[in-house]
């Protein structure tokens, strides 16, 4: 069997409102665990409890989300204001 090689390169990342896109969907996690909150005992009696704590998790790791995505998007506009040329994506050939 033949290893696969690609035929031409990988196109550039696509930049956006990361810190907004991660802010609004730890948001819609979070509302959708209170929404929840309610019908406990509903999702408890079906079955269905872990939908609760998804939602929970969902917020919870969209808090790291936006550290983190803070963190990087500070760090790429250091180096934009530095002049480094060090943003480009590991791997990508020049």
């Amino acid at each position: 069997m033949a290893k696969w090689t690609p035929k031409h390169e990988a196109p550039e990342p696509l930049e956006g409102p990361v810190v907004a896109t991660i802010t609004g969907g730890t948001i819609l996690w979070f509302v959708l665990f209170l929404v929840q909150i309610p019908f406990y005992g509903w999702f408890d009696d079906h079955g269905n409890l872990w939908w609760v704590w998804t939602c929970l998790a969902g917020a919870g790791l969209g808090l790291i989300g936006i550290w983190y995505v803070r963190g990087r998007d500070a760090a790429l506009k250091r180096a934009a204001a530095a002049g480094d040329d060090s943003t480009d994506t590991p791997g990508a050939t020049a």
